[in-house]
């Protein structure tokens, strides 16, 4: 087992857990993640105050039939101690929650699930919950491990951006009682309560105000087809092109777009073709700044640009970038409400939300061709 120290982080054979860097569970640091020395056990403070273990259970659980003489040595061995009761030991024992929930996003240090983790942690705080939290990378695998590290812990409940692979391995710890709500992409494999963003319906807005600007070759930019998300922002391109009776994408498409690099070697190339399209649509934040990078060192021609999902320093550019905005926060907070509402007792159907996008002008949007 490889383990990492440091406040509110672990690493449990390749599996990452983060919690808020001021949380960290009297399990985790018992297993040794974190610093400090091991806390004292209950066996310690019997040992210290001269009682039986059974006293001190009693005394820290608040139950009668201890003299009182008794009762103020163990709490003076508590406190010269700085005993702290395992919460999550007595939970298991007796079968009770563990008061902690499972958090899975596809990468932490993409803005984007930072601000929709911020959201789940914030709610999850108010009900006296911790979050352990973990990034699949779009791997299947990491995702199924890091699910499993976060039930061998007890979870009572899971709030999962899923991968393309099925989920339905979770069927049976839901008929075990483990709480499920999956967010900004819906499961396969199972049915369960969703929270998701209109994507196509965005795109569709975002294609449809660069055609308004007069733009009718307009090239699309996006993350692999098989990512829920980058699928539905597809969509939503071809229906505006078809509805907009815009020209034909073929050769205005390009796709698998991972990161910010190969994001501007496919734009480069798209722009330096035959016949360039004079507007670009960018599938999400990590595109739009590769095009960007492209746009910058474009001496002759402005290119109209859209991109899906604002960020931060997009008003600062020259021009600042008009986009597609997505609430983030508000997508966590409904993933995180609907999960806290289930482990509260709604027992009814799963349910699927769909939050809307908004446009935000700013002036590249607005370049005429």
């Amino acid at each position: 087992m490889n383990k990492v120290g440091g406040a509110g982080a672990g690493v449990d054979n390749g599996v990452i857990f983060l919690l808020p860097a001021n949380i960290m569970t009297t399990e985790l640091r018992s297993a040794g993640y974190g610093p400090g020395p091991a806390r004292p056990t209950m066996k310690d403070v019997a040992r210290s105050a001269g009682v039986s273990l059974k006293t001190v259970s009693r005394v820290v659980n608040g139950e009668p039939g201890v003299a009182e003489a008794t009762a103020e040595r163990v709490h003076a061995a508590l406190t010269g101690m700085r005993f702290r009761r395992n919460d999550i030991a007595s939970s298991l024992r007796h079968k009770l929650t563990t008061s902690s929930i499972g958090l899975v996003t596809e990468d932490l240090a993409n803005p984007f699930y930072a601000t929709l983790s911020r959201a789940v942690w914030e709610i999850a705080r108010k009900h006296g919950f911790i979050v352990l939290s973990g990034s699949s990378d779009e791997s299947e695998q990491r995702e199924r491990e890091i699910i499993t590290a976060f039930l061998g812990r007890r979870v009572d409940g899971l709030i999962v951006v899923p991968t393309g692979g099925s989920q339905d391995f979770l069927e049976a710890e839901r008929e075990a009682g483990v709480q499920l709500v999956f967010v900004d992409r819906p499961p396969i494999g199972i049915t369960a309560d969703t929270v998701l963003i209109d994507n196509a319906a965005g795109v569709l807005t975002g294609v449809r105000h660069l055609s308004e600007h007069g733009h009718r070759r307009i090239g699309y930019l996006g993350d692999s087809p098989g990512i829920y998300t980058a699928a539905e922002r597809l969509r939503g391109y071809r229906q505006a092109v078809v509805t907009l009776g815009l020209e034909s994408p073929d050769g205005l498409v390009q796709q698998d777009l991972h990161d910010a690099t190969v994001a501007e070697e496919r734009t480069l190339a798209m722009l330096g073709g035959p016949n360039p399209p004079t507007a670009l649509f960018a599938g999400n934040n990590l595109i739009t700044a590769g095009v960007l990078r492209v746009l910058r060192r474009r001496v002759s021609g402005r290119v109209g640009l859209v991109g899906f999902d604002d960020f931060d320093l997009a008003d600062l550019v020259n021009p600042p970038v008009t986009v597609i905005a997505q609430d983030a926060e508000e997508l966590g907070r409904r993933a995180a409400e609907r999960l806290f509402a289930r482990l509260a007792g709604d027992v009814g159907p799963p349910t699927t939300e769909v939050l809307p996008t908004r446009l935000i002008v700013r002036g590249s949007g607005e370049v005429k061709p």
